[in-house]
């Protein structure tokens, strides 16, 4: 499709440290040089995910007293050589003496076999993450080794929001997984249904202990969408507010819309970030529009929200900000509703709140303004049509959106209209992110020193004397070396379930 020739170059360089996979090592060699503690946790997990383990160690400690029986352990009072690492798939330096650990990775390599030193990262291939085990279930928490603790906490915490039952329901999808497979035999439409059987009652009764019942309300469910497959389905449409552009301000109930689509239409100010939550098989269609630059003009935009509806899809639009903010949400859910395609709308934090919030400009106060007014710079043909009495009445913040190229017509319109010169004014860019930047002055020196500072789009206005409350209210201080890619910590892109698993 042509609109996504024109999506904002996307930024692929650093964006992770190590690659997150799960290693199958059932049946297969890992070697562990050491006998202490740190040896005996390594030897641990590896002979719970069913490996055959080689300790190598004069002795070993208490630690190893649990698995002494194990049939799969074996312990020698050897002193490392390659041929202990010849056709193993891991080893782990846990000796403990820096330069036996040191012998052990110059070993492991030339043997070919994945090493790790233990608090040694400029020595491992990979690190062991700490483990969240609701088996089979497996949540792992990886630091890249530069701050284990970080990670042993995060772990603590998943492990009181996730109980000992979650083992329990994935064991139970496993169990029926072929069913229904055989069942419902296309994929987005498989999916769908387990995402009902996850997030419904099923799961429920399952997580409550009733096993029995959740298959029985299992079986009915799966009845129902056999039905369902043989009638004509009709998607839905997501209308969702992304919010000005900090990651953290988006809503719950966006989150969970996001990670439903199948398909994602976005604008030009949604960042990486935000698009790194979409699922990963997603599809995803750039429809941004500029000032005098439309990717795809709106009502061809509205047309492809209806046709991907039509042919059975999850749609998400996201917007920047709220969508019936000067965000022609309204004018797309009618031609939905004319369609009648189904359709949600997911309000966001628009730009106006979100910029005066983190410029530390409230846009009401006691002392200053009891009203506010939104209005938009946009002007049509290249000119400014708004209501200057309301905009000039005394005691209030007005809020220009889309405002930046019209501002020097903006500010000699409200000099002209009787407008105090000393009116206060700040120009707040990229609001809420990292590379947020506020340029303050008056109306009549706003407009020049914008210019003078290189202020570029996405920029929004704010006229009023709750302007100087920014002095002493700022609390948002970016770093100035920062960039927006800092918001993201470098996500990936959210899968609520493995492919491999349920399509």
């Amino acid at each position: 499709m042509k609109a996504r020739d024109h999506a904002p170059q996307r930024s692929f360089d650093g964006s992770m440290e190590q690659l997150p996979i799960f290693l199958d090592i059932r049946d297969k060699r890992v070697v562990v040089v050491g006998g202490g503690t740190a040896a005996a946790r390594k030897a641990d997990h590896a002979l719970r995910a069913g490996a055959r383990v080689t300790v190598l160690a004069d002795s070993v400690n208490d630690d190893f007293k649990e698995w002494a029986d194990h049939p799969n352990l074996t312990v020698l009072s050897e002193t490392p050589r390659k041929e202990h690492f010849q056709g193993a798939i891991l080893a782990y330096g846990a000796a403990e003496d820096r330069e036996i650990d040191l012998k052990v990775h110059a070993l492991a390599r030339d043997a070919g076999t994945l090493v790790n030193i233990v608090d040694s990262p400029d020595y491992c291939d990979f690190v062991t993450p700490a483990i969240v085990d609701r088996d089979p279930l497996l949540i792992a928490i990886s630091s890249s080794g530069t701050s284990p603790i970080l990670a042993r906490i995060i772990k603590a915490r998943l492990e009181t929001m996730l109980p000992s039952a979650y083992g329990r329901l994935a064991r139970f999808v496993g169990e029926l997984r072929g069913r229904v497979m055989e069942a419902i035999t296309d994929g987005p439409a498989r999916r769908r249904f387990w995402e009902r059987i996850i997030d419904g009652p099923v799961a429920d009764l399952v997580l409550a202990g009733a096993t029995e019942k959740a298959e029985a309300t299992l079986n009915s469910e799966l009845e129902a969408s056999r039905r369902e497959a043989a009638r004509p389905t009709v998607g839905e449409v997501y209308l969702v507010g992304a919010g000005p552009g900090d990651p953290d301000l988006l809503t719950f109930r966006a989150l969970r819309l996001i990670q439903r689509a199948d398909v994602v239409l976005y604008d030009r100010l949604i960042s990486d970030c935000l698009l790194n939550l979409v699922r990963r098989d997603a599809e995803r269609i750039y429809v941004g529009k500029m000032n005098r630059d439309h990717t795809m003009p709106q009502e061809d935009i509205s047309e492809l929200m209806v046709r991907l509806a039509k042919e059975g899809k999850r749609v998400l639009r996201l917007k920047g900000g709220d969508p019936f903010i000067f965000g022609r949400g309204g004018e797309e859910i009618e031609r939905l509703a004319h369609a009648e395609v189904p359709f949600q709308v997911v309000p966001g934090i628009t730009a106006a709140t979100g910029a005066s919030a983190y410029a530390g400009i409230p846009l009401t106060h006691r002392d200053h303004a009891q009203a506010c007014v939104f209005v938009t710079g946009h002007g049509k043909n290249g000119r400014l049509d708004l209501d200057w009495k309301t905009l000039l009445q005394p005691a209030q913040t007005v809020v220009v959106y889309m405002g930046l190229s019209m501002l020097p017509e903006l500010t000699r319109e409200f000099l002209a209209r009787g407008a105090d010169p000393n009116l206060p004014v700040a120009v707040v860019e990229n609001a809420t992110r990292r590379s947020q930047r506020v340029v303050t002055g008056t109306v009549t020196d706003i407009a020049d020193k914008v210019a003078e500072a290189g202020i570029e789009a996405p920029a929004l206005t704010i006229l009023g004397t709750v302007v100087t409350l920014r002095a002493r209210l700022n609390w948002y201080h970016p770093s100035s070396a920062a960039s927006d890619e800092g918001d993201c910590l470098h996500a990936m892109p959210f899968d609520p379930v493995e492919t491999s698993e349920f399509a």
